[in-house]
């Protein structure tokens, strides 16, 4: 394992890039609403994102055919956009990133669309407040195993289940680096973590534990008809006082 800490100079380079990120799913955000299709989301961010001298992350990597991640329902991460409209009631992670001037930021949020139920309310404030548990931990000091701990207590005292097939990771001059970063874990393991890292903080949950599946299309990964999966991703530097976002501000949706 090759973990990267970043200079100085990197690590400004990587404020530039989470900052139009941020903008960039601020944007999209606008757009989740009963009637829209996830292609049409696609294009909003593709558009987004090229207007900013940026380029997506996501389109090519690995085969992957779109800007966008766009999982309704009970897919978890790695949902294909398409032209069918979302209803009202569901429930869409967008996950999304960008390289500009050579540097990765990667983000994820999960949108009602529309007005939704109580349990799906919950499970997405519940992701985004598993996601700060885990930032307590991401200072020097501590180890990315008692991160995963935090993020695995806090979700399964609440009955949700911690997505295990996937987990985050470092970002840097590429969009994964290492180290991995798991969503759960023993306290005092793994590797330390240092002033320099920057790494994708994102909690995958299920409303209900649950196997996760990859689909015939080789890319969508459910948790099975009938459940419901949240997603809450930022690009996080460590420094010597602690965390601080490279990703992320208040969405319309929330205030």
């Amino acid at each position: 394992m090759a973990i990267k800490l970043k200079s100085p100079w990197e690590i400004e380079r990587m404020r530039e890039a989470g900052a139009l990120l941020t903008e960039v799913v601020e944007e999209v955000a606008r757009h989740v609403e009963p009637g829209v299709s996830t292609w049409e989301l696609d294009r909003i961010a593709y558009e987004a994102i090229r207007k900013r001298k940026a380029k997506p992350a996501f389109l090519g990597l690995y085969g992957f055919p779109a800007t966008l991640c766009t999982s309704v329902n009970e897919v978890v991460v790695h949902g294909i956009p398409s032209k069918e409209p979302l209803k009202e009631g569901d429930i869409l992670s967008v996950d999304v990133g960008l390289i500009y001037q050579g540097f990765a930021a990667d983000m994820a949020r999960t949108f009602p669309v529309g007005r939704v139920s109580p349990e799906a309310e919950r499970l997405i404030r519940d992701t985004e407040a598993a996601f700060w548990e885990g930032m307590k931990y991401l200072r020097p000091g501590f180890r990315l195993g008692d991160v995963g701990h935090a993020i695995q207590t806090f979700l399964e005292s609440r009955g949700y289940g911690v997505v295990r097939e996937f987990v985050g990771h470092g970002v840097g001059r590429e969009i994964h680096e290492d180290p991995q970063v798991p969503n759960f874990g023993k306290p005092g393991t793994g590797p330390k973590i240092r002033p320099g890292m920057t790494l994708a903080l994102e909690p995958m949950v299920t409303l209900r534990p649950a196997p996760v599946v990859i689909l015939d299309d080789g890319w969508t990964a459910s948790a099975g008809r009938g459940n419901l999966a949240a997603h809450y991703e930022n690009t996080v530097l460590v420094t010597e006082e602690g965390p601080e976002l490279l990703t992320g501000v208040a969405l319309a949706w929330a205030e």
